[in-house]
């Protein structure tokens, strides 16, 4: 299982990735930050099955980023790391769903009794939440055969229903206005400043969409689900443009996860446009459709997403790729910065975080965070052949701040250490 670490305290870290013996065990740490803010690009980035997290940091606290988590990316277990005065905020977190908190200066005995109950808790849900996606596939049938005859159809029914008559292409303006403000009636509001769809096309068709509505209910309002006869749709709201981008992407790319985690194959997703007025929503819908139509005549085995700028990007052979060549050269200029994060880059080339990740994925082939080590360590390997620098030295101009950190990625990456490495 992939591990990813947050906590401000050097040493803290330090400690962790040193001291644990991850290579004995059924554990790889995959990433770390300083905060939250900082983390939960990388988290997604990396999407570990477990994530351990400092409460009190600066910017983006523990406690948010459980918040964040549990709403994008509800598979993934959580272990706190807390102060002995601070259990007032472990019980906020506990509140959020983590189920793990552990008090500093922690162990490695301990650690790895938290990571194992932990683990084979995750694996265990895994269990009964197929046999209870399954219950719920055959009740839905059910559901679906007595619809039209039962006035009593239940809440989720209704809304699913609701959702999807905006999607519908005989709908008038008027309806997706009357369908607005029967879900507000039903304490469901579907109002926003902007909105996008997401539709998605995945095989098995039942089990996907019963992950898809899972997630759609841990999303706390921002994402509404209606199942199709390929797929799901999901209805994004936003604040802003840029903020109904983020959730776009970000819930694809959960979404992805999700449906692939139930088992799901021939994953499909398009992005539509970004709207304002809840009749343009139809608009979005036509858009993403077109788009995931255009994905699964593809041959690709690995799911595919693909929003409405990449695909005007793609048509006219420009705009994206050119911007990813471009997000690679600027990576290339700063990667000895310890402090290049996913975000900078992605504000450099003028993308929201979560689109960026994206795309940065499925046009390179490696994940921002691969790529980005993949340049540190290309250029550590120059300096270790070519020049007498010592390791802490190159560290610091391959853009580490950490010598011990540095080591132990090049290890990860090459199977020797830096010294092994020159010797060789």
């Amino acid at each position: 299982m992939k591990v990813f670490l947050v906590d401000d305290e050097v040493v803290i870290r330090e400690g962790i990735r040193e001291s644990f013996p991850w290579d004995d065990t059924p554990y790889t740490l995959v990433g770390e930050a300083p905060d939250g803010e900082m983390a939960l690009p990388m988290i997604r980035d990396t999407n570990p099955d477990i994530v351990i997290t400092d409460i009190k940091m600066p910017f983006m606290d523990g406690i948010e980023l459980c918040r964040v988590l549990r709403v994008q990316m509800p598979w993934i277990g959580i272990i706190i790391l807390s102060g002995y005065d601070e259990f007032e905020y472990a019980r906020q977190c506990l509140q959020l769903g983590v189920r793990e908190y552990l008090l500093k200066p922690i162990n490695s005995e301990d650690l790895r009794k938290a990571l194992d109950k932990l683990s084979a808790e995750l694996q265990e849900e895994k269990k009964q939440r197929e046999h209870a996606e399954s219950l719920r596939a055959r009740m839905r049938e059910n559901e679906n055969r007595n619809a039209g005859m039962n006035n009593g159809a239940d809440g989720r029914f209704l809304k699913e229903k609701l959702i999807g008559s905006l999607f519908s292409e005989e709908a008038m303006e008027e309806d997706a206005k009357n369908a607005l403000r029967q879900l507000d009636a039903m304490g469901s509001p579907v109002t926003a400043a902007y909105y996008t769809v997401v539709d998605a096309a995945f095989s098995p068709v039942e089990k996907g969409q019963e992950a898809a509505a899972s997630l759609a209910e841990g999303s706390g309002g921002i994402v509404h689900t209606s199942g199709s006869r390929t797929g799901t749709r999901l209805l994004t709201l936003g604040d802003s443009a840029r903020d109904a981008e983020e959730r776009a992407y970000a819930f694809a790319s959960s979404l992805v996860t999700e449906v692939q985690r139930a088992g799901c194959e021939k994953i499909r997703v398009g992005i539509g446009e970004i709207v304002e007025k809840p009749e343009e929503i139809l608009s979005s819908f036509k858009t993403a459709r077109h788009i995931r139509h255009i994905l699964e005549e593809r041959p690709d085995e690995e799911p595919l997403i693909l929003g409405v700028r990449e695909m005007g990007d793609s048509a006219g052979d420009a705009g994206t790729p050119s911007v990813i060549n471009d997000a690679k050269v600027y990576m290339s200029q700063h990667f000895s910065d310890p402090n290049l994060m996913l975000q900078d880059v992605a504000k450099a080339v003028n993308m929201s975080n979560s689109r960026f990740s994206t795309v940065f994925s499925q046009q390179s082939g490696q994940t921002f965070t691969e790529y980005l080590i993949y340049l540190r360590m290309n250029k550590a390997k120059e300096l270790l052949r070519t020049t007498d620098m010592k390791s802490s030295q190159i560290a610091h101009e391959t853009g580490y701040n950490d010598a011990h950190y540095f080591s132990y990625i090049f290890k990860k990456n090459t199977g020797m250490t830096p010294s092994e490495f020159r010797a060789q």
